[in-house]
Parts: structure tokens; sequence; C-alpha cells
């Protein structure tokens, strides 16, 4: 099954196959979403480390190897790789968004300084690459990312990271309400649990991007 007919909701269960896009190099960037030390840890209390066992090895074993093979190849071809993070500009945490600062897993308490902020080392920005700091789920709202792809004449993101439910999710939405054209790369990305994952896919698939796998997109774009 191939990405045009994968990954479909109630909503476009009978809809026809879209076009093919053409994504022009300097019209494209790669977007890699929160990819940061926090989201590494492994959890002391043994229940929860068993709970998180398969998001753990799905990032090691299949997201950080293909989003580095993916900044890599977009690097060799000339093509923008940009990072976001999630970090908060004073230490107590005032500037967060309220969904950062409600009780619960969101809560994410982290200046920008903290080691539990930088982008894991696998996939730490080259020299020179774009980082946005956000305090907000979506990289769009969050910082100026918008002005800046605006700047470069950027009309085509290639998203990755983490969390597919939620930053992910919330940044492809923006994104697609800004006219951004927007691919999501699924072997890129991760939620909590594979099922929560591959329905995140499923909602947002054929109307705020279109969901493909790394092999499609680099023999779509004829990425070397």
């Amino acid at each position: 099954m191939s990405w045009k007919t994968s990954h479909r909701s109630f909503y476009y269960e009978n809809a026809p196959e879209p076009d093919v896009p053409t994504l022009l190099p300097h019209e494209t960037a790669m977007l890699c979403i929160d990819v940061q030390n926090y989201g590494m840890v492994q959890h002391e209390d043994p229940a929860e480390r068993a709970r998180w066992e398969p998001f753990h090895t799905r990032m090691r074993g299949t997201v950080i190897p293909q989003m580095k093979a993916m900044q890599e190849r977009f690097r060799r071809n000339g093509i923008d790789v940009i990072h976001a993070r999630i970090a908060c500009l004073l230490d107590d945490g005032r500037d967060r968004s309220l969904s950062q600062k409600l009780p619960g897993w969101n809560n994410l308490l982290m200046p920008r300084t903290t080691e539990a902020s930088q982008i894991i080392p696998e996939l730490a920005p080259a020299p020179g690459e774009i980082v946005v700091t956000k305090t907000t789920d979506s990289a769009l709202t969050g910082t100026n990312l918008r002005l800046i792809l605006s700047n470069m004449g950027i009309r085509n993101l290639i998203v990755t990271g983490i969390y597919t439910d939620q930053c992910v999710s919330s940044t492809v939405r923006s994104l697609a309400d800004e006219s951004f054209f927007v691919v999501l790369l699924e072997d890129c990305c991760a939620a909590g649990t594979d099922e929560l994952h591959q329905r995140e896919l499923e909602i947002i698939n054929m109307i705020y991007c279109h969901v493909m796998s790394s092999d499609e997109l680099v023999g779509l774009m004829g990425l070397s």
C-alpha cells in the first residue's frame, strides 16, 4: 500500500488518490521537532519503564536512525534542515503556554540552558542551521518560524519528530492553516504508543498533510 491509499480516515475512505506533489528543493525544508534529551530518559519506576519501553524501542530502532539519514540526505542535496525544541526562556517557566503549565504529563518546566532541553546528540543541528525555541506545542505559533519560512521562500515542510499526537500534530495543523504544504514522515515520528501514533496519522492525513515513509519521499524527490 502506498502513501496515496494508506492511513485513510472515515472522511477520506473513498476519496480519489492525491496528485503527486512537486517539492522543489529551494521551496522545501525538513522540520525536526522536539527530539530532546528529556524524551529519551528512562523512567526509574519499573512499571513506568516497562510501559514506555515500546516507545524507546521505536525511537532507537526506527525514528532516530531514519531522521538522521534524512537529515544527511537533505544536507547533501542542499535542502534546509530546521530544528524546533521545547524550552522556556525564564527559569520559573512563566513564559510557557497554558498547556505546558497544567498539571500532568505535559507539564514541562525546562529552561533553555538545561541538559534536558537540548536536542539529542544524534540529531544535533549542523553548524549554521536554524533552531527555534518554543513554549507552545506548535512550532509555528510559538516562535517566529512563520516569518523565517516566508523570508526564505519555503512553501513545503517535511515534518519529523515527537510526539506524533501532540507537538507534531499541532505543528502540522498550524502549518496547514497557514497554507504550507506538509508531508509527515511516518517512520520519523513516534507517540507514547503505536496505537496513538497510527491513530493520529489517520486523523491528520489528507487534510492537514500527506503521510509518507522516508523511502517514498526519497523516491518522489529524487534525493541522492
